[in-house]
C-alpha cells in the first residue's frame, strides 16, 4: 500500500475520516508523555486505557507511530510536563502541542515544526529579543540569559544539565554536595565546567565558549575523542567533529550581562551585528566601514541612543524605513 507524505514537511497524510482537534492533541501529549524520564507502567496502562476508549483514539495513535522520528525527538522538558504540566509553563507548552498537532494532522505550521522554533518557545527558561534574564538554578548556579536565548534545565540524581537552545548564557557553576557533574549541551557538542566561570553560545554552524574562571572540558558530539580543555583566559569555538584553537578571552565580552556592549577597538560591521542582536527589526551595515572602529561601553536597553551616538562621532548615517529597518553606510556629502 503506497504511504502520502506531505510535500512540505515529509509526514505521513492522515487518511481517513479525520478526528477532532481534542484526539490530535490527546495523541501527541502521549507520544510525550511515554517519552518522559518518569514514565512508568501506570504511564502505560493509562496510554492503553486511552487507545481502547475509542476507535479515533486507536487510530489517532497510529498515525503518530507513523510519522515515527519526525516527532519523536522532543525535548525532555516538554515531556515531563505533557500531561501534567506546572502553572508557570503550561500555557507555552500546550501550545506547543497543539501546533504539533497540526503538523501531525494536518501539515499546517510546518515550517514551524521544520525549524524548530517550537523548541525554544517552550523552553524552560528563554529570553525575547531585547531582553535579558538572570536567574539562579537549584543547585545554586547562577545563570545569564542573553537576548533572544532559551535553555532546558535537567537536574538528576547522576548530573546537572543545562541545554543551550538558542542564543547565550553566562554560567557561573555552585558546588554540589552530591557531587554531580554539572554539563552544558549545545547543537554541537557537550560542555563539561570544572569549577567555572563560562559563556557559551550558539551561532550558525558551529558554537562558542569562553572561560573566565576555572576550566571547561569541550567534547564535540559526533568526535567525542577530539576533547579539549579550555582554561581560564581561553575561548574557542567548535562544531560536531572538532575544536578550534584556543584564543585568548576578553572578559568584557560579557558585559551584556550587566546591560552593556563593551568594545574595545571594535570594527564597526561586528559592533553593528552585535547590537543588532538586542534589538528588533533589521539592522545592517555596510561591509565597506569595516575599518571603522569603535570603543567604550554602550547601554543594551537604549539601541536607539547607541546608533545616535554613533551617527554624531563617526562618519557614516541610518538609510532605511521608520527604526525596523535600518542600514549604517558611508555618510553622504551634501551638495
Amino acid at each position: 500500500m503506497t504511504e502520502f507524505r506531505h510535500a512540505s514537511t515529509g509526514l505521513p497524510v492522515f487518511e481517513g475520516p479525520p478526528v477532532s482537534e481534542a484526539v490530535s492533541l490527546q495523541a501527541v501529549q502521549w507520544l510525550v508523555a511515554l517519552q518522559a524520564c518518569d514514565a512508568g507502567e501506570d504511564t502505560q496502562a493509562s496510554w492503553r486505557r486511552w487507545r481502547a476508549d475509542h476507535p479515533d483514539h486507536e487510530r489517532a495513535w497510529r498515525h503518530i507511530e507513523a510519522c515515527g522520528l519526525h516527532l519523536r525527538d522532543l525535548p525532555a522538558p516538554l515531556a515531563h510536563g505533557a500531561l501534567q504540566p506546572r502553572r508557570s509553563r503550561a500555557r507555552g507548552r500546550r501550545q506547543a502541542m497543539k501546533l504539533l498537532a497540526l503538523a501531525a494532522f494536518t501539515g499546517s505550521s510546518a515550517w514551524w515544526i521544520q525549524r524548530g522554533d517550537w523548541r525554544e518557545w517552550s523552553a524552560d527558561h528563554r529570553t525575547a529579543t531585547g531582553e535579558r534574564q538572570a536567574l539562579t538554578l537549584a543547585d545554586g548556579t547562577r545563570i545569564h540569559l542573553n537576548t533572544a536565548s532559551a535553555i532546558d534545565v535537567r537536574f538528576d540524581a547522576s548530573q546537572r544539565l543545562l541545554r543551550l537552545l538558542g542564543g547565550e548564557v553566562l554560567v557561573t557553576t555552585a558546588s554540589d554536595p552530591q557531587a554531580r557533574p554539572f554539563l552544558v549541551e549545545t547543537a554541537r557538542g557537550r560542555l563539561r565546567a570544572l569549577g567555572t566561570r563560562f559563556a557559551v553560545r550558539q551561532r550558525d554552524g558551529a558554537s562558542h565558549v569562553a572561560v573566565y574562571e576555572g576550566a571547561v572540558e569541550v567534547r564535540p558530539a559526533d568526535a567525542p575523542q577530539a576533547v579539549r580543555i579550555l582554561a581560564a583566559g581561553e575561548q574557542a569555538g567548535f562544531d560536531r567533529l572538532a575544536v578550534d584553537a584556543p584564543q585568548p578571552a576578553d572578559e568584557l565580552a560579557a558585559a551584556w550581562s550587566t546591560g552593556l556592549l563593551a568594545a574595545r577597538d571594535m570594527p564597526l560591521t561586528d559592533f553593528i551585528a552585535e547590537l543588532a542582536r538586542h534589538r528588533r527589526g533589521r539592522l545592517a551595515c555596510d561591509p565597506a566601514l569595516a575599518s571603522l572602529r569603535v570603543s567604550g561601553m554602550y547601554p543594551l536597553d537604549d539601541t536607539d541612543r547607541v546608533l545616535d551616538m554613533l551617527v554624531r562621532t563617526q562618519p557614516i548615517e541610518l538609510t532605511g524605513f521608520g527604526r525596523y529597518w535600518l542600514t549604517v553606510r558611508a555618510r553622504q556629502s551634501r551638495t
